[in-house]
Formats: structure tokens, C-alpha cells, sequence
């Protein structure tokens, strides 16, 4: 996966790997890193004024269409991360993020390419917008820019 060059403050979200987080041997289990990356998105639209709970009261979901991740260190019980995300300007209906995970010592142990779109729903039927409507339009172009500092 290529981490594209970004120059904006990324999203940044503290976790902790507790036991819930691993498999028998204290490694944290592949698929507890999808929620971390659902959590960081979910609180950094919640920080530009647009929690997920507005959009589900709109009909609106942003289901993930594509994700790329690669493992580079394990986290071990304990590990203390910081999840770096930069949502990237939109290709089409797509949204992109990229996130990083870093340990203390400032490695890399993992990172993740995710495209998602929004949708809206209609009953029984998922239509794909390819431009947002108001209410929403506003607070994805603040997730490109990152937060403010």
C-alpha cells in the first residue's frame, strides 16, 4: 500500500490494547484493528460537528467499500497507540482515509488504506451519492483539512 504525502494535521485517537483486543497469546487479533479504524472516523466527524448518529437520523451510512491493511508490528496487551487519520479529498463517491498506528517509540505498527461511500437509504434500496447534500457537504470538507491545532 502507498501512504500518500499529506501535509495536514492528521486525526489522532489514543488507544490501549486491552484483553478484549487480543487472541489467547496477548497479541491483539486482526479484526479489533477494523473498530479502531471505524472509532477514529466516527469521533473525527463527531469533532467537525457531524456525530454518526445526525447522518443515520438523515437515512445516511458511509458503508466501507474497500480496505488495505498492513501489519507491521504486533501489539502486545498493554500497547499504548495513537492513530494517526487523514481523510483525503473524495474520488467520485469515494472517501478515502488513511490511518496510521504508532507505538511510544514511534514505530509504525500498522496502517490502513479505507474507501468508503455514502449512501442513502430508502427502505429496501441503497442509492450512492455522489455529492453530499447540505448538511453533510460541509463537515466532509473539514475532515480533509484536519483539525484545527
Amino acid at each position: 500500500m502507498v501512504i500518500e504525502s499529506v501535509t495536514r494535521p492528521p486525526w489522532r485517537l489514543h488507544k490501549r490494547v486491552l484483553p478484549q483486543h487480543t487472541d489467547h497469546g496477548g497479541v491483539m487479533w486482526h479484526g479489533a484493528y477494523v473498530g479502531w479504524l471505524e472509532e477514529a472516523r466516527v469521533e473525527a466527524l463527531a469533532a467537525v460537528g457531524l456525530p454518526y448518529r445526525l447522518m443515520a437520523l438523515e437515512g445516511l451510512e458511509m458503508p466501507v467499500v474497500r480496505m488495505d491493511m498492513s501489519y507491521k508490528r504486533a501489539l502486545l496487551h498493554g500497547d499504548q497507540v495513537v492513530l494517526l487519520s487523514h481523510a483525503l479529498p473524495p474520488e467520485g463517491p469515494r472517501w478515502r482515509w488513511q490511518t496510521r498506528l504508532l507505538r511510544p517509540d514511534g514505530d509504525c505498527a500498522f496502517e490502513a488504506h479505507v474507501e468508503l461511500v455514502l449512501v442513502r437509504l430508502d427502505g429496501d434500496r441503497r442509492q450512492v451519492l455522489r455529492r453530499p447534500p447540505p448538511s453533510v457537504a460541509s463537515a466532509l470538507q473539514l475532515l480533509t483539512q484536519g483539525p484545527t491545532q
